[in-house]
Formats: structure tokens, C-alpha cells, sequence
């Protein structure tokens, strides 16, 4: 017995005083997603833009946003080694983690980088507050997102056409021209993200918001203004979206 004890005490003391997560090499998949090894982590406590996201800059012309603030996160790693602190599941998805995400020998966090480089929003409640000054200096300072005008990230996700306008360039008199703008009828799509979404009231059922389409599907082809484009099916998971039920199984072993 007293064996026993002494070895739960030992256990107990490795769990305690275990290591954060090693540092690796880091997969970019979006502004607010990195991949570590085989885990894939959303950085806690921002709102970034995912990669088919437009907005309007200062002279109102489109730009695509997302892949810009995709290209800034790498920027800002540079190629070094990212280190996570897993702090629990991802709540939008089952196979992804939230993590706290610095790059090696670096104190300040992604998440607080990219809201100071004005590429993400504090997201409340995860956030609570903590990146509020950053947000603020960022807008002042006409930063990233902020020198155009754009809807907050999540209402993009859900299709919210009539979400807030941010930024300092949303010019009232020109509220249904940027919103034509920020949500087109014909989204581009971003390289190498082919999967359409579409959002539908029917997917509820299912609790999601829509329904994404392979090149498999037998809608796909007919499927010609999609409300969303993603790279992977867990991307489209990770934003609500199911397969449709007319696509062909995926091959063993993918």
C-alpha cells in the first residue's frame, strides 16, 4: 500500500509539473487556426478573419482580407517554432483544441499580435477584456482591418449581411454599397479552397447552418454562387457546415 502511494504521489507530481506544449513547426490554415504536429488549435480569445473574407480599404476598393491576415500571421511567425498551451476543447469543433499560441522566446501571445497588427477582434467571452487596449490602439491607429471598413469575422461566418460595420471608412451614405461589397454574389474563391458552402435553413436539423458541397457531390456543378469557400471538410465542420447527403463516400483510407 505504501508503494502505492508513494507511486500516485509521483504521478501526481509528473502531471503537475509537466512541461507546456513542445514547440514545432506551425501549418497556417487561417488568421485564427494553426496546426501543430497533428493537433490544430484556435487561437483563444480573438475574432479573425477566415481566408474568404473580403473588406473594403480607404478608398472602398475590395480586398481580400482574410488571405491578407492569413499572410500577416505567417509574417509574424516567420518560420519559427510556435509553441501552444492547450487550455480545453475548441467548442465550434471536436477535432480542434483552443490554444494559447506564442512563437518560441517570444512573451506576447498570436492572439495579442495580431489584434495589435489589427488583423482580429477581442472576442468575448474567451477573451475577457484582456485585448481591449490593444483593439482600441489598433482602430486609432487605422491599423490592418481597420483602415477600410468590414463586418466583424463572426458575423461573416453565419451570413450576418446586416452586421455592424467596422472600421474608418463606412461611410453612411454608402451603407448598401459596401454591403453588396463585403457579402458579393459571387464570393471569390481563395486558391486551393474548393469546397462550397451553402447556407440552409434544413441544416438545422443536424444543428449547423449549412451545407457544404465536395467535387464529388452531384450538386456540386449546379451549386454556381456559394455563400462560402473552404479548404477542407474540417474547415467547413469547424464553421457549422455538414456534407451534403448526395456525395459520394470518401475513399478508404482518406
Amino acid at each position: 500500500m505504501q508503494f502505492r502511494a508513494s507511486l500516485l504521489t509521483t504521478l501526481l507530481l509528473t502531471c503537475l509539473t509537466a512541461p507546456p506544449g513542445l514547440a514545432a513547426s506551425a501549418v497556417i490554415k487561417d488568421a485564427g487556426t494553426v496546426q501543430l504536429g497533428n493537433t490544430t488549435y484556435r487561437l483563444d480569445g480573438i475574432d479573425a478573419p477566415p481566408l474568404d473574407q473580403l473588406c473594403t480599404d480607404e478608398h472602398a476598393d475590395v480586398w481580400s482580407c482574410g488571405i491578407e491576415a492569413r499572410d500577416q500571421l505567417a509574417k509574424l511567425i516567420g518560420g519559427k517554432p510556435v509553441r501552444c498551451d492547450d487550455i480545453g476543447a475548441d467548442p465550434s469543433s471536436k477535432k480542434r483544441r483552443l490554444g494559447v499560441c506564442k512563437i518560441e522566446g517570444d512573451p506576447t501571445s498570436l492572439s495579442q499580435l495580431l489584434i495589435q497588427k489589427g488583423y482580429a477582434l477581442n472576442l468575448e467571452a474567451s477573451a475577457t477584456g484582456r485585448f481591449k487596449p490593444d483593439e482600441g490602439a489598433a482602430r486609432d491607429n487605422r491599423a490592418g482591418l481597420w483602415k477600410g471598413c468590414f463586418v466583424a469575422p463572426r458575423d461573416f461566418r453565419l451570413g450576418k449581411k446586416d452586421g455592424a460595420l467596422l472600421g474608418n471608412s463606412c461611410p453612411a451614405d454608402r451603407d448598401t454599397q459596401i454591403r453588396a461589397a463585403l457579402f458579393p454574389d459571387s464570393l471569390p474563391m481563395p486558391a486551393s479552397c474548393n469546397i462550397k458552402g451553402k447556407y440552409a435553413v434544413r441544416a438545422r436539423v443536424t444543428g449547423n447552418i449549412g451545407i457544404y458541397h465536395l467535387q464529388a457531390c452531384r450538386s456540386y456543378p449546379g451549386l454556381t454562387n456559394p455563400d462560402r469557400w473552404f479548404c477542407s471538410e474540417e474547415d467547413a465542420q469547424a464553421a457549422g457546415f455538414r456534407r451534403a447527403y448526395n456525395c459520394r463516400p470518401p475513399a478508404k483510407g482518406k
